[in-house]
């Protein structure tokens, strides 16, 4: 059973250039991992500088590896380094049973 990865991130707007970069840099590697499906970018509207990720994993393991990946880490730095506020990440499932069994 597929999981929803969000991350949302606010950003400064003179660093939001360098932040689409890195997050483009770092769904090209995510693509290659065991377990992606798919995922997006979003730029609110009403919050200027607010980012958020959806990407979809086959499993919540399959997520927990990537978020593990030294490669992953790397630019997570970087990106956390041009944040206004730490990244929020919450991982969704289709039902709560699918999280207790690790999906």
């Amino acid at each position: 059973m597929a999981i929803k990865v969000i991350i949302e991130r606010s950003v400064t707007a003179e660093n939001q250039g360098e932040v689409a970069e890195l997050l483009k840099e770092l769904r090209a590697k995510a693509v290659l991992q065991p377990g992606y499906i798919s995922g997006e970018t979003l730029f609110s509207v009403s919050r200027p500088g607010v980012h958020i990720v959806i990407s979809t994993w086959e499993s919540l393991r399959d997520w927990q590896a990537w978020e593990r990946n030294s490669s992953r880490k790397s630019i997570m730095r970087k990106i956390d380094e041009l944040l206004k506020t730490k990244s929020k990440v919450s991982v969704f499932a289709t039902t709560p049973r699918s999280i207790a069994e690790g999906v």
